[in-house]
């Protein structure tokens, strides 16, 4: 007979990497995939909660703390990021009339649509984690964890979703413990 609590980490895991694959196949412009996806557990975890920590002394900003209480309250974290490069449509959305235009002036800002293909897989990942009624959070907040922990190197933009089973979800009352 199987408990099934001791088996809730290792169930948010394997749906994890499932859930993922929403991504690779979420509708991407010009068929260019610049996505990075990693799945955080275990220890990374606590590597996660300890960058938001140290963000929360330098900043101030008491959502870092709640926000590095969720990562340890989940099972897994799964990672989200989009490289900068252009794709050459000139569409302007950037700022720049061109896309040469925006390389030569300010290369590290992402071109639009490194970031709408990134929101479409976030979302597209996100109704596959409501298909399986696991609780969950998308945080900028750890994706900048992530970035700042090199986590995905060659991504300026990182996104995380917060993957958590309990008999009560962890991102309901979300207060900041002091």
């Amino acid at each position: 007979m199987i408990d099934i609590k001791e088996i809730v980490e290792e169930q948010v895991i394997s749906l994890a990497k499932n859930i993922s694959l929403a991504a690779i196949t979420a509708p991407k412009a010009r068929g260019v995939d610049n996505l990075e996806i990693r799945i955080a557990y275990g220890k990374e975890l606590e590597k996660l909660s300890e960058k938001l920590q140290e963000l929360h002394k330098t900043t101030g900003q008491e959502f870092l703390l709640r926000d590095s209480n969720n990562v340890l309250q989940s099972q897994a974290v799964i990672l989200v990021g989009s490289k900068v490069k252009i794709l050459g449509l000139d569409c302007g959305y950037c700022g720049f009339n061109s896309c040469k235009e925006k390389e030569e002036n300010a290369p590290l800002a992402p071109c639009f649509f490194n970031s709408n293909d990134l929101g479409i897989a976030i979302g597209s990942m996100c109704s596959k984690i409501a298909d399986h009624r696991i609780d969950s959070r998308v945080m900028f907040s750890v994706g900048l964890a992530a970035r700042e922990l090199s986590l995905l190197p060659e991504c300026p933009t990182v996104l995380a979703i917060v993957l958590s089973v309990s008999n009560k979800s962890v991102f309901f009352d979300r207060v900041v413990n002091k």
